[in-house]
């Protein structure tokens, strides 16, 4: 197949070829990111907790009433009993937050007091001897709390933070060599002792601005019982998590009735709070995925619909190349080439595109950089939908007759 009687034929059909062109880069530019992001979204959304979330309950609690600190360090004994009593739990604790559930706090970690010089951040779970068996962590090194280690803080810089389990992530930033279990970092003015190290714990926030340190988590032995309430990750036993959910707070109200349990959220299963933690991330990635879904097929029937106008156009000219002893497959390859120099023409210019507005991407919106894999993917995609695209109306060009194509003159 000769090129230049081709490129001939395009030059007198410049607004034509330039649109569909224009389109195709377009359409390669937005689906390339577009998948980049569907992506890093499902990467985001399936990035696991490190924690036993199928068999977790997690409890908000408010106190009606002032309680002073002493009576809300016995009302969250008292509960806490109650809670691993219930007939269907395993264990249960008292925290501030829980993975997923876009609440807690953060410190600076370093080597020196002094919070400047801090390495990384990472968040601070309150826990005691149970948290582990609760949530259902692995401890690769090191040990768990003792009972003696356990201390009530009044608030958060009241935090004894004297021993520390801290997960794997952590340990290797503070200590690239592995030797982290029982070296001293600081969160405060003191020193903490690494006394643990588990495989993984998920912070609790699942927004972008802790995707650097998002497995990089620390337990403290603290209690912290606030006006507020108390929060309770309770571990329920296989087979058993229907029952438990429906008779919880049944079982808390009678043992004391002067708190507050929200009907729609104080009470929740880990697995409902992953979907409602990343439910953003699943919307833009269903609507990235229509976005180039629509696109492709938009691109595709403009291709069509240009390739069936040059078809009917190109009429006589068919009929005489066939009478001059042109095969069938010979218009065939000719709207295929054709198809195929127009769509080399907009990935070329496509993949500019794509890779500019990656760039606007990250500096708007600080989104990572995207592979050029990407872009290889996508323009084999465009290419190959547009040979598709191109194909009935080839065929149909390809079965007109010299005899027909001379009486329609």
């Amino acid at each position: 197949m000769q090129i230049k009687p081709i490129l001939a034929a395009l030059r007198h059909h410049k607004s034509g070829t330039a649109l569909i062109a224009l389109q195709i880069a377009l359409t390669l530019a937005i689906v390339c990111n577009a998948l980049f992001i569907i992506r890093q979204r499902m990467a985001h959304l399936s990035r696991p907790t490190g924690v036993d979330e199928a068999s977790l309950l997690v409890i908000q609690n408010q106190w009606a009433g002032k309680p002073s600190t002493d009576e809300m360090s016995s009302l969250m004994a008292a509960d806490l009993a109650t809670l691993r009593q219930l007939p269907g739990v395993a264990d249960a604790y008292a925290t501030n937050a829980w993975p997923l559930g876009n609440g807690g706090i953060s410190f600076g970690m370093g080597y020196t007091p002094e919070k400047q010089a801090s390495v990384t951040s990472t968040a601070i779970y309150f826990a005691d001897q149970h948290t582990l068996p609760t949530l259902g962590l692995k401890l690769i090194a090191g040990r768990n709390f003792q009972a003696d280690e356990i201390r009530q803080a009044k608030d958060v810089s009241s935090m004894a933070l004297s021993e520390i389990i801290v997960t794997r992530d952590l340990a290797e930033k503070m200590f690239p060599r592995g030797d982290a279990l029982g070296k001293a970092v600081y969160l405060s003015a003191k020193p903490s002792t690494i006394v643990g190290i588990v495989e993984r714990m998920q912070v609790p926030w699942v927004y972008s601005f802790a995707d650097n340190w998002a497995e990089r988590s620390t337990l403290v032995p603290d209690q912290l019982s606030t006006l507020r309430g108390d929060n309770y990750v309770v571990r329920v036993k296989p087979g058993q998590m229907d029952a438990v959910f429906d008779g919880v707070s049944k079982a808390l109200f009678a043992a004391n009735r002067l708190r507050i349990i929200s009907p729609r959220d104080g009470v929740q299963r880990l697995s409902d709070v992953r979907t409602k933690a990343y439910k953003s991330d699943r919307g833009m990635a269903i609507m990235m995925g229509l976005i180039c879904v629509v696109l492709l097929a938009i691109t595709a029937a403009g291709i069509v619909g240009l390739t069936s106008f040059w078809v009917g156009q190109r009429r006589k000219q068919i009929g005489v190349r066939r009478a001059l002893g042109a095969t069938r497959r010979n218009i065939l390859d000719y709207f295929l080439t054709e198809n195929l120099l127009i769509s080399t023409g907009g990935v070329i210019v496509g993949s500019v595109l794509a890779v500019g507005l990656n760039l606007g991407l990250i500096a708007y919106f600080e989104l990572n950089r995207m592979p050029l894999a990407y872009v290889g993917v996508g323009v084999l995609v465009v290419l190959l939908l547009g040979q598709l695209a191109t194909l009935a109306p080839a065929l149909r060009a390809s079965r007109v007759s010299p005899v027909e194509a001379t009486r329609s003159v």
